[in-house]
């Protein structure tokens, strides 16, 4: 909508046509830059009803506008100002001059002018104000009545009575007054309908039926909206539907559920508007009635105001009303900047001074109003303080003069000041209580000064006149300034310059309640300032910026994995920031488990008497400190609960009835009648005694069953946990002569948190839904995560264009991060870890956003924060269901696992959502659980979920699943040095490490306590040392294969030389044979190709630590200095074959020397080695499939060595020309033999190929004259 006309300030140079205003116009206003504060006016030439507003900059230029505000009214003098969401009145602008900014109105309002007023612009480039503008809305037609107090319209029902099951009820109304009567209707059945102002505050009172007979009252109370006596048109909406009762007053909704169990609204006679006037009740006993303007008042489609206007027959008026609304020209100011002040001028020398005004603010401190004395005779400074007004008299030479009056007068309403001084006496009134007026009578004295200052001082050098305070500026409204008993015209002072101002709005006052409603959640206490509020969260048991988060934990498993393992009295909140209280419970602390044990008043047992089953004993199950759903929450978060149940009976029966129905039952959850007892199955209708085959009389389910005249008892444990815990007991078969029984229920007793554990992994990339999240202003959420993924989306929820949503993310390996857009442009707040959060361990995330601040963290991090300005509002509206594992469904899919996760306390199944075909898998089960290949020789296994990968880093093996041997072949003379360390340890290190092992981890680099050696090798020669590792000191460790084929074991810890054999059998037999050695402290555990390990000990009296290890030996020892006789007597000539596979700790030679990963591996080489895997003992798992190696590049073929010695290749070699020459032998005899037959015979004719006969035939014949050609070839 382009509006026909537009008025402009007077100060604004150059005319411009409204068409040029108009989006994608060819010009546009941009005032002068000299104007101090300019604005643009708009009339709409009639009212209408606006929804949005957008704005351009000037064509073709710098000109445009990044903030404004929007005023509007019906009356170019007398404006309301438009607030968003929050508190905030300033509406986001341009951020160039041809894209076009909307603002949606997040209320409708109607308004036949309008004003714009810039408060930023765009200044580079020489840039300044430039708008193009359009409004959207629709023509407004409005009904209005005027007021008086004395006035009333009453809506005749038709037939004189309404019942109705859906109500549609409009008004709007603006007023001066607190209180007044709005709506107001009874019925005879206790039915009442009345809406009322109390304290600027709406209410509405329904009741669909109440009875003092039967005690029951029906009405309810629905409160909304604050500050509604600003004479600023208000918007009220009512809508039912049965039970169901929403009110809206402008941009707030309440929704309430009537009581009792009435559908319908049944109201007799007539619905009074505005007012209750009848002969005998003038109005209500407890409600004025309404002074101010009534506009459009709808009941049910029907315009009440229209049909008085029409005079319809259905519309009583007990007297003449006035049909236009005469508003009171009051020209409020707002004192809303942080320079602000208003100074206008005064009476000088007058020996009186007469000072009235009105405020309203929420400013705990302020200045109101400075005026410097003539003469100098000094000043007088009126401020607010503490809600108090203090007036302070300065005079030079003597003592200043402070007093304050008043209470509680930063509450927000208008409140009125009235000073009055003379010589020797100040009489200051506070709202107009003239019977109390506070009056001071001190000397001093009053020659009042040419100038008064309201709001604050103006910063300026002048010292003679200067305003000087040390308070704050003023934030709030004023009106109605009386200056010297003269009323200030604003208007007119302004215009003639006998004043100035600075950040004042004329003409409006914007205050805003921000704790209405009330932004503190869980009964937190809120106190607000001009732009501001804060929650005080003192005893409520929550804590944070709006009293959202819970102080307590949710369950005593939870306090026991915090690090609480002391039973006692804890407080707990099973919903945590939900709506439950948290309560005091008793948790017993086991190592594996934490009971939580509530107690209740049934604990010491009830005795029962006089009931029968048609009018049987309740029991009520009152449980200590919490509330039936407070326990109910406990019950269904525990992974376990039980409930001990005794029933003693003398002659009473418990469950047997010849129809089926039970004679006494209990009442558990959802308040369901359960008939089996305890110590039995659910359901079953038995007791335990007939579980155990116990029972007194096998013909019965129950002991009591059995109707004895002596006391018998039925009791055991209640277990079913979505049944507990108990709520009533039904007792109903003590009537009968000599009939007792007596009941006793035990604690409730839970323990574990089904949350906690409840666990999913996602292998592929896919995502879970679950129901779009309502949470309001403020939302918290809480996961335990493990993933290998340093890029994906945990969870996302948003609306349907992505302009509304919520995303907790990994945005790298070590960036958590929480993203939002709820209201102002998309956000983020994002924790930078000093770790890795990949690393596929367990992380717990904790995240919350509200209208003050958005954080995050992640273990025992600090809080990642985002601060929001003061009036921020956040709007959580999403559409979608909210989605976990995945953004948008497929975008950044996440891999692992989640567990516990939680949303403004409310917990998720998330193990109800498992799918193995789409890949959700219940607990934290990846592919390396159930690998098919897992990997081998202790390579650990990198869970990928969707797949998995083999870390061989600390293995001595290569390949995708750690599967591939590195070995060596060595020649005579050849070895292989790798330096474990290039210096010794130092005595500071060795200290250290001696005081404390789990320090000398960290400061050696190694574990001295403990060696993991394994290897593997082939060789036919002897002696050889398979390997040697010495050290900076005399320590060493030596594998050693003896002349006989045997292998020795030498550990040198200390002084001593210990000698182990590993095996008698002889192992240079040229096959492949495997070793491990492994030592913790003093026992050493030894094996040798799989066989039976054999466990040694090293004495307590020799030492256990192997010190400053220096190099490894392979091949022969070269190690320079001292070496055992027995290591050099086995190390010449030195190894000759293969070794694979060799591995010391996490020390690996022969894959740093053929799969280096430095540059310059510590690793030396000395005669013939070469890469070979003739060493390689076949692997226990068998050989990993080449089609399913990702590795695999081509067959791989052993590669034989000549190192079986020089006989055995001379014999391999005459045996293989032997079998040549034999070979050769026997085909040319054979060949000498088929020729010889054919010269001793007569030549044979030969058929030619196309003969007659077949070839087959021929042939045939040839083999049946071979035994007598074999003959005469004898005998010749």
């Amino acid at each position: 909508m382009c509006p026909p006309l537009s008025e402009y300030a007077t100060r604004i140079v150059g005319l411009y046509y409204w068409l040029f205003l108009c989006l994608s116009g060819s010009s546009g206003w941009s005032p002068s830059p000299r104007d101090r504060q300019p604005w643009l006016q708009v009339n709409l030439g009639m009212k209408y009803r606006l929804r949005a507003i957008a704005t351009q900059g000037t064509f073709n230029s710098y000109d445009w506008v990044t903030k404004y505000m929007i005023l509007y009214g019906d009356r170019p003098d007398s404006w309301t100002p438009y607030i968003m969401q929050g508190g905030n009145s300033t509406l986001p602008g341009n951020w160039n001059y041809y894209q076009v900014k909307r603002n949606v109105f997040h209320y409708a309002f109607t308004a036949k002018h309008i004003r714009l007023l810039p408060l930023a612009w765009n200044t580079e480039n020489g840039g300044k104000i430039g708008v193009r503008l359009e409004l959207f809305g629709c023509p407004y037609d409005s009904s209005v009545l005027q007021y008086n107090g004395d006035d009333s319209v009453i809506y005749m029902y038709p037939e004189k009575r309404s019942r109705t099951l859906r109500d549609h009820i409009a008004v709007n109304f603006k007023t001066l007054e607190q209180d007044g009567l709005l709506l107001h209707s009874e019925g005879i059945q206790g039915d009442l309908f009345t809406l009322e102002l109390k304290k600027g505050r709406l209410y509405l009172h329904i009741s669909l039926g109440s009875s003092v007979l039967h005690k029951i009252d029906g009405r309810i109370t629905l409160t909304a909206g604050s500050l509604l006596d600003n004479l600023h048109w208000h918007y009220v909406t009512i809508k039912r539907h049965g039970r169901q009762v929403n009110l809206t007053v402008d941009s707030q909704t309440v929704t309430a559920i009537c009581k009792g169990d009435f559908t319908h609204l049944d109201l007799d006679s007539q619905m009074y508007v505005g007012g209750v006037i009848e002969p005998n009740l003038p109005h209500l006993p407890t409600t004025p009635n309404f002074r101010g303007c009534l506009e459009n008042v709808f009941i049910n489609d029907i315009n009440v105001i229209d049909m008085a206007k029409r005079e319809d027959p259905e519309i009583r008026i007990p007297r003449k009303l006035h049909f236009a609304c005469r508003d009171i020209l009051l020209k409020p100011m707002t004192f809303a900047g942080p320079n602000n002040y208003l100074q206008v001028p005064g009476f000088f020398r007058r020996p009186r001074m007469f000072v009235k005004f009105k405020f309203r603010s929420w400013d705990y401190t302020g200045l109101l109003m400075f005026t410097r004395f003539a003469d100098n005779l000094g000043a007088l400074e009126l401020g607010l303080s503490e809600g108090q007004i203090n007036v302070t008299i300065f005079q030079p030479g003597n003592k200043k003069i402070q007093f304050a009056a008043g209470y509680r007068l930063n509450d927000g309403y208008w409140h009125s000041v009235d000073l009055a001084a003379r010589d020797n006496l100040l009489t200051l009134t506070i709202d107009e209580e003239e019977a109390s007026p506070l009056k001071i009578t001190n000397p001093f004295t009053i020659r009042t000064g040419d100038r008064y200052f309201f709001g604050g001082c103006p910063k300026t050098n002048n010292t003679i006149r200067k305003c000087e305070t040390k308070l704050n500026r003023f934030h709030g409204c004023m009106q109605h300034i009386f200056i010297d008993n003269e009323q200030l015209d604003i208007d007119i002072i302004l215009q003639r310059q006998w004043g100035r101002y600075a950040e004042l709005l004329l003409g409006t006052c914007g205050i805003t309640d921000r704790c209405t409603p009330n932004p503190c959640e869980h009964e937190g206490r809120c106190i607000q300032s001009w732009d501001d509020f804060i929650c005080l969260c003192e005893n409520t048991g929550y804590k944070g910026e709006v009293c959202h988060m819970s102080v307590y934990k949710e369950s005593c498993e939870a306090y026991r994995l915090s690090g609480k393992y002391w039973s006692g009295n804890y407080t707990i909140d099973p919903d945590l920031s939900g709506p439950l209280r948290p309560y005091e419970v008793y948790c017993k602390m086991k190592s594996y488990k934490a009971w939580t044990v509530i107690m209740h008043d049934r604990v010491d047992g009830t005795k029962v008497s006089g009931s029968s089953i048609d009018q049987p004993y309740i029991g009520d199950v009152n449980y200590w400190n919490a509330s039936w759903d407070e326990v109910t929450a406990l019950a269904n978060t525990s992974m376990y609960c039980e409930q001990w149940i005794d029933y003693s009976c003398y002659k009473s029966r418990l469950l047997n009835t010849p129809n089926g129905r039970p004679f006494s039952y209990w009442i558990g959850r959802n308040n369901e009648s359960h008939y089996y007892w305890g110590g039995t199955f659910r359901e079953v209708q038995k007791c335990g005694c007939a579980v155990n085959q116990t029972c007194v009389d096998p013909k019965f389910q129950c002991n009591c069953d059995a109707d004895y005249r002596q006391w018998f008892s039925d009791k055991g444990y209640l277990d079913f946990r979505d049944h507990l815990p108990v709520r009533k007991l039904v007792i109903g078969d003590t009537n009968r002569t000599g009939s007792q029984a007596q009941f006793t229920v035990g604690p409730l007793r839970c323990h574990g948190d089904r949350n906690i554990w409840n666990t999913i992994a996602f292998t592929k990339p896919t995502y879970i839904t679950f129901p779009t999240l309502r949470p309001g202003t403020t939302i918290d959420i809480s996961f335990h995560f493990k993933t290998y993924r340093g890029n994906c989306v945990f969870l996302e929820n948003s609306d349907d264009h992505l302009k509304n949503f919520i995303r907790v993310e990994l945005n790298t390996t070590q960036n958590l991060a929480l993203v939002f857009m709820v209201g102002d442009g998309i956000l983020n707040v994002t924790l930078h870890s000093p770790v890795p959060l990949n690393d596929n361990e367990w992380h717990f995330v904790q995240a919350e956003l509200n209208v003050k601040v958005a954080r995050i963290k992640v273990d025992y991090q600090p809080w990642a924060v985002k601060r929001f300005p003061g009036q921020t509002f956040v709007t959580m509206q999403f559409t979608h269901p909210l989605l976990v594992g995945a953004a948008n469904r497929t975008l950044r899919p996440f891999l692992g696992c989640l567990r516990g996760l939680r949303i403004n306390g409310a917990p998720f199944d998330l193990e109800g959502k498992v799918n193995e075909a789409q890949g959700i898998r219940r607990n934290c089960t990846g592919q390396c659980l159930n690998a098919t290949i897992p990997c081998r020789n202790s390579g650990q296994c990198i869970e990928g979920y969707a797949s998995y990968t083999c870390d061989c880093n600390n293995t001595a093996f290569d390949g995708f699943y750690c599967h591939k041997d590195i070995g060596a072949f060595f020649e005579i003379g050849s070895w292989l040095r790798y330096n474990v360390r290039k210096k010794p340890v130092s005595d500071e290190a060795a200290w250290a490490n001696w005081i404390d092992p789990h320090y000398d981890n960290f400061s050696l680099g190694y574990n001295d306590t403990a060696d993991d050696i394994e290897f593997s090798f082939s060789t036919v020669h002897t002696p050889a040392v398979l390997l040697y590792i010495s050290s900076f000191v005399q320590d060493y460790i030596a594998v050693i294969l003896k002349n006989d084929g045997s292998v020795d074991l030498r550990y040198k810890l200390g002084l001593i030389t210990h000698k182990y054999q590993l095996t008698h059998r002889n192992l240079a037999d040229g096959f492949p044979h495997y070793v491990n050695i492994t030592r913790h402290n003093r026992t050493i555990k030894t094996q040798v190709d799989y066989m039976e390990p054999i466990v040694e000990k090293i004495t307590l009296v020799e030492d256990a630590r192997f010190d400053s290890p220096r190099s490894m030996y392979l091949g022969r020892v070269m190690e320079v200095g001292d070496i055992d006789y027995e290591i050099q007597r086995h190390n010449a000539p030195g190894f000759i074959g293969c070794i694979s596979g060799v591995r010391y700790n996490v020390y690996a030679p022969l894959k740093a020397l053929f799969r280096p990963n430095e540059t310059d591996p510590p690793v030396t080489t000395q005669g013939y080695v070469s890469e070979s895997n003739c060493g390689a003992f076949p692997p226990i798992l068998g050989y990993v499939p080449w089609e399913v190696d990702p590795w695999f590049t081509g067959i791989e073929y052993f590669y034989i060595h000549d190192d079986l010695g020089l006989f055995w290749i001379t014999v391999i070699v005459i045996l293989a020309l032997l079998l040549l020459f034999g070979g050769l032998y026997t085909i040319y005899v054979y060949a000498y033999q088929q020729k010889g037959s054919y010269h001793t015979n007569e030549p044979k004719n030969l058929e030619s190929p196309s003969s007659s006969r077949p070839l087959t035939e021929t042939l045939t014949r040839e083999k049946k004259t071979l035994p007598e050609i074999e003959e005469e070839f004898r005998s010749g």
